[in-house]
C-alpha cells in the first residue's frame, strides 16, 4: 500500500515536472530566430583562395554562416559597404562596433535599429566577443529576405530554381578573398500527405486507448503503446540532437553543451517519454497515467512544435528533410 502511494506520488511529481518542462519549451527554444524549416537551400561552394585552417559552412537550415579560422593569421569578414565587420584569428573573435552589419546581422530579418556610432566609413573599433576560433552570423547576402518568392519561382513553383550566386568578401594581411555559394529555391513537399499519416496514427493510438486496461487486449495494447512511446521518445531525442548539430555543435562535448544550454527541455521531454514507455512495458501501477501524460506532451511539444517540416523543403537537421518528417 505504502509502496503504491509512493509510486503514484512520484508519477504525479514526474508528470508535473514534465508538463512544466513542456510548456517552458518555447521560451528555451534553440536559436532565437532559427527557422523551423525553409524552401531556400543555401550552400557554400568555395572559399577562395583556400587557406590552411580556414573553413566555412552553412548552419541552421541556411540561416547563418559559420567561419572557423585555426590558422596563425587573422581573417576579416567585410560588411555590406566593404567595411571591416568581423575578425577571427588566434586571439579570438572580434566585431567592429562601427560596422552597420554588426547590428543588422543580429536577427535574420535584419531589422535592428542602427546606433549613432554605426558608420562604415569610420575607423574600426574592435570589440572582443569570443575567445574561440569560430564565429556565426546571419548574412543578408546569402538569404532571400522578401516575403514573396522570386519571379521565376512564381512562374513555376513546382520546379527547382537557382535564385542567385552569392559572395561574401574576406580580407587578410596578405590580400583579399571571398566565400562563394549558391541560393536555390526547392519546391516544398505536399504537407497534406504527412498530416493525413499523422492524423491516422493519432486515431489508431486513441482507439487502442479505449480498450479496458484490465482486460487481456487492453494489457497488450498498453504494452504496445509503451513500445510506441519509447520509439517516439527516441525519435524526439534524435531530432533534438540533429537540430543542435545543424546549429553548429561539433563533437560530443559541443552537442552536450548545446543541448544543456538551449535544448534541455526538448531533450528531457524525449527522455521522459522513453522512461514512461519503459514503465508501461513493465506494466507498473499507474502506467496508463504515465503513458498518457508523457505521450500527450511528446505529441504536442516534440511533434506539433516541429510540424513545420511537413511543409518545408529544407529542415534544420543535418539529414534529408524526409528523414526529419519521419522523425516528427
Amino acid at each position: 500500500m505504502i509502496r503504491d502511494l509512493v509510486t503514484r506520488a512520484g508519477l504525479v511529481l514526474a508528470g508535473t515536472l514534465t508538463a512544466t518542462i513542456a510548456f517552458a519549451a518555447p521560451a528555451a527554444a534553440h536559436g532565437a530566430d532559427a527557422p523551423d524549416g525553409t524552401d531556400y537551400r543555401t550552400e557554400v561552394t568555395a572559399v577562395a583562395p583556400a587557406r590552411p585552417g580556414l573553413s566555412v559552412r552553412v548552419i541552421e537550415a541556411g540561416a547563418r554562416l559559420e567561419l572557423t579560422n585555426t590558422g596563425d593569421r587573422a581573417v576579416e569578414v567585410l560588411g555590406y559597404s566593404g567595411e571591416p565587420y568581423l575578425r577571427v584569428g588566434p586571439d579570438g573573435v572580434y566585431e567592429n562596433v562601427r560596422s552597420p552589419a554588426t547590428y543588422l546581422n543580429r536577427t535574420i530579418a535584419g531589422d535592428t535599429r542602427l546606433p549613432a556610432e554605426a558608420n562604415p566609413a569610420a575607423a574600426p573599433d574592435w570589440r572582443r566577443v569570443d575567445d574561440s576560433a569560430t564565429v556565426r552570423w546571419h548574412d543578408q547576402r546569402v538569404l532571400w529576405r522578401e516575403s514573396a518568392p522570386p519571379p521565376q519561382v512564381r512562374a513555376a513553383p513546382d520546379r527547382e530554381h537557382r535564385v542567385r550566386d552569392w559572395t561574401v568578401p574576406l580580407r587578410t594581411d596578405t590580400g583579399t578573398g571571398e566565400i562563394r555559394g549558391t541560393l536555390d529555391w526547392v519546391p516544398p513537399p505536399d504537407a497534406y500527405v504527412w498530416w493525413v499519416v499523422a492524423t491516422v496514427g493519432l486515431l489508431a493510438v486513441g482507439a487502442l486507448g479505449l480498450l479496458p486496461a484490465r482486460s487481456g487486449p487492453g494489457a497488450r495494447a498498453l504494452a504496445g503503446l509503451g513500445g510506441l512511446l519509447v520509439v517516439g521518445g527516441v525519435a524526439a531525442v534524435v531530432f533534438t540532437v540533429g537540430r543542435e548539430v545543424d546549429a553548429g555543435a561539433r563533437g560530443v562535448g559541443g552537442v552536450l553543451t548545446g543541448l544543456l544550454g538551449g535544448q534541455v527541455w526538448a531533450l528531457l521531454t524525449g527522455l521522459g517519454a522513453v522512461a514512461a514507455g519503459v514503465f508501461a512495458l513493465a506494466r507498473r501501477p499507474a502506467a496508463d497515467f504515465a503513458l498518457a501524460l508523457a505521450g500527450a506532451c511528446l505529441a504536442l511539444f516534440a511533434g506539433v512544435a516541429n510540424a513545420a517540416v511537413f511543409a518545408r523543403a529544407v529542415a534544420p537537421v543535418p539529414w534529408s528533410a524526409t528523414t526529419a518528417r519521419i522523425l516528427v
